[in-house]
């Protein structure tokens, strides 16, 4: 890939996804795609490695400005982001094993009904709990929501922090931005598991990965403050954007 135009393609999509994660998460729908029209020869594993280089930048520089203004768990989501690394990196080594069309299919019912959710229940997100949850249910919650998000994450990814997001403010009555803070640091845990693997086995493209990870940062930047400033009726009509977005681009990859 020595074409300009090719490389300024990638960048604006890695800016673009550094925003959409920072927010809501979903940034992946933008990279990979964009990955592999502009090098059609690419391997999956290598384009998702090199994603991961890019996006572990974006998601650790979005969960260290939400840190700043957001109080976080850190006792509880440090070790969650580690058991995220560990099932992100077991998911990234069944890439080549499993068929992953099987999965968007189950990714697609999902995601609609989500945004069914999310549109019937406007308040889910906006306000925080009446009654905050036990101990023992949000450290159940967020290990199970960092284990079978993060395996996700390691062997598809596209809709990661959405999942997490979602998971939190239903089950543990998390306003949204709260909640998008605690996402970005076990998905930075998984972001890390899965670029590990992937480096290791060889799929990571680094050169462009790294100049991607720049773009990423900037846009998570961006994105983390809007967050911030805007509030939790802002994240969520991005995330309902981003939802249906994501609905509609693996609708087409599966039946178009």
């Amino acid at each position: 890939m020595t074409d300009v135009t090719d490389w300024v393609v990638l960048l604006s999509a890695a800016t673009a996804a550094g925003w959409v994660d920072a927010v809501v998460g979903g940034g992946g729908l933008i990279v990979l795609p964009t990955l592999l029209l502009v090098a059609p020869g690419i391997a999956p594993q290598t384009a998702l490695g090199t994603n991961k280089l890019a996006a572990v930048a974006g998601t650790a520089t979005a969960a260290v400005t939400f840190a700043r203004k957001v109080p976080l768990q850190w006792r509880l989501l440090v070790p969650a982001a580690a058991l995220a690394a560990v099932t992100a990196a077991a998911g990234a080594a069944a890439v080549s094993l499993i068929d992953r069309d099987l999965f968007i299919p189950i990714v697609l019912v999902v995601l609609v009904g989500v945004a069914i959710f999310v549109t019937a229940r406007p308040s889910i997100g906006i306000t925080l709990a009446t009654h905050p949850p036990s101990r023992r249910k949000a450290i159940l919650v967020i290990a199970l929501a960092a284990g079978l998000i993060g395996a996700y994450d390691g062997l598809l990814g596209p809709g990661t922090g959405t999942f997490l997001i979602i998971t939190f403010a239903t089950l543990l009555g998390t306003e949204f931005v709260r909640a998008a803070a605690m996402a970005k640091v076990i998905n930075c845990g998984s972001n890390i598991g899965a670029l590990l693997f992937f480096g290791f086995t060889g799929h990571v493209l680094w050169a462009l990965g790294a100049a991607m990870a720049v773009a990423n940062i900037a846009g998570a930047v961006v994105g983390s403050r809007m967050a911030l400033a805007r509030g939790a009726e802002f994240v969520r009509v991005v995330l309902l954007v981003v939802v249906v977005a994501m609905v509609i681009r693996l609708g087409w990859q599966q039946f178009g």
